[in-house]
C-alpha cells in the first residue's frame, strides 16, 4: 500500500482513452455537457471525428450512444454519475442492456464525490440501480492504475458494462503494472480472523483498517472486489469457509450494493455472521468525501471499529 502516491481514476480513464482512440478508430466518447468534469478536453481537441457534445441530456447521450453501437461504433457514454444512472436509467435497461448493444457507460464523480453539493449530487444508489439490470456488468476501480487496466479490458471487449469512479485524487493502491480479471477479485491481504471486501475508493481504507487490526494481534483478509457483477462467488466462499465472517465497506447505501450482494450468496449457500458497512437510508449531510467517510463511520478508523464488533459475534 503506497502511502504517498496519488492520481486520479478519472484523468486514469481519459487518458487511457486518448491512448486507445488511434489504435481503435471505431472507440467514440459521448458526454453530457461534462467534457470537464470527465476530463474529455484533450480526447475532444486531439479526436473530433471520435467524440460527440450531447448537452446536458443524459438520456438522449445513451440513446445515441446504444444508436452509434448498433453501426459498429464501440461507445463510451460519460458524465456525472448521479445522472448517468438516474436520469437515463431507462435507456441503460433497453437502449444499452436490452439490445446488448457495444455501450460502456461511465460515471465519474460517484459517490460522495459532489457531498457538498447535497443530495441530488450524491451517487448512492447506482450500484442498485444497474446491478439487477440484466446483461450488465458493474466495475468499481480503487486507482488509476486499475482504472487504466479496466479502460483497456473494456475497449477490448463488446457488450454492455458500468464503470463508476470517483473525482479527487486518490491514492495509489497498486503499481502500474498490476494486471486484472474483470469477474475475480483481487486479494490485496491475507488473513484467517475475519475478511474485509472493499470496492472503489473505500479498498484503501480497508487496507488502513486491516493495519490498525494487525497492530491488535486481529489479522484480516482484504478482498478488493472492484467487479460487483459478476461478483466472485469462489472468493466470497473461500473468505467464509476460511475466515468465518465477512465484513463488506462501500461508498454507497447499505441496501443493494456490494454487500447486498455479498449477502445474497452467503445466506444461500454458507451463512457466516456479516456486517456490511456504507451509507444508512437517511439523507445525506453536506461535506467532502474525507469528512462525510469519517462522518458515517467508513474510514480506516471506521472500518476498524466496524470488524471489532463484528469478531464479537463470531467469538
Amino acid at each position: 500500500m503506497n502511502t504517498s502516491a496519488k492520481g486520479s481514476c478519472r484523468r486514469a480513464f481519459t487518458d487511457t482513452l486518448c491512448e486507445l482512440a488511434p489504435i481503435y478508430p471505431q472507440l467514440n466518447a459521448v458526454t453530457t455537457d461534462a467534457r470537464g468534469s470527465v476530463t474529455l478536453e484533450r480526447f475532444a481537441q486531439e479526436f473530433p471525428q471520435q467524440f460527440v457534445e450531447m448537452g446536458i441530456a443524459e438520456q438522449d447521450a445513451v440513446s445515441v450512444s446504444a444508436g452509434l453501437a448498433l453501426t459498429g461504433k464501440n461507445v463510451f457514454v460519460c458524465g456525472p454519475a448521479c445522472f448517468l444512472t438516474t436520469r437515463s436509467l431507462e435507456q441503460v435497461k433497453v437502449d444499452v442492456a436490452y439490445n446488448h448493444t457495444n455501450v460502456k457507460v461511465v460515471g465519474v464523480s460517484g459517490g460522495l464525490s459532489y457531498g457538498p453539493l447535497g443530495a441530488t449530487h450524491t451517487t448512492v444508489t447506482d450500484v442498485a440501480q444497474i446491478r439487477c439490470i440484466f446483461n450488465m456488468m458493474v466495475l468499481l476501480p480503487c486507482d488509476a492504475a486499475q482504472t487504466k487496466a479496466l479502460t483497456r479490458q473494456l475497449a477490448e471487449m463488446t457488450g454492455p458494462a458500468y464503470m463508476r469512479m470517483g473525482r479527487g485524487d486518490v491514492y495509489d493502491v497498486y503499481t502500474p503494472d498490476a494486471t486484472f480479471t474483470i469477474g475475480k477479485a483481487n486479494q490485496l491481504r491475507e488473513g484467517t480472523d475475519l475478511t474485509i471486501i472493499a470496492c472503489g475508493e473505500m479498498v484503501w481504507y480497508a487496507l488502513q483498517a486491516a493495519e490498525k487490526l494487525s497492530a491488535q494481534g486481529i489479522h484480516a483478509r482484504v478482498l478488493d472486489m472492484f467487479t460487483v457483477k459478476p461478483l466472485d462467488r469462489e472468493a466470497v466462499l473461500k473468505a467464509a469457509q476460511e475466515t468465518g465472517c465477512i465484513l463488506t465497506v462501500e461508498e454507497h447505501s447499505i441496501y443493494g450494493g456490494l454487500g447486498g450482494a455479498v449477502a445474497e450468496l452467503l445466506i444461500q449457500n454458507h451463512p457466516v455472521p456479516m456486517k456490511i458497512m456504507g451509507l444508512p437510508d437517511e439523507d445525506i449531510i453536506l461535506g467532502n468525501s474525507q469528512e462525510l467517510f469519517t462522518y458515517y463511520g467508513i474510514d480506516g478508523d471506521g472500518i476498524c471499529k466496524g470488524a471489532l464488533e463484528l469478531l464479537k459475534q463470531k467469538r
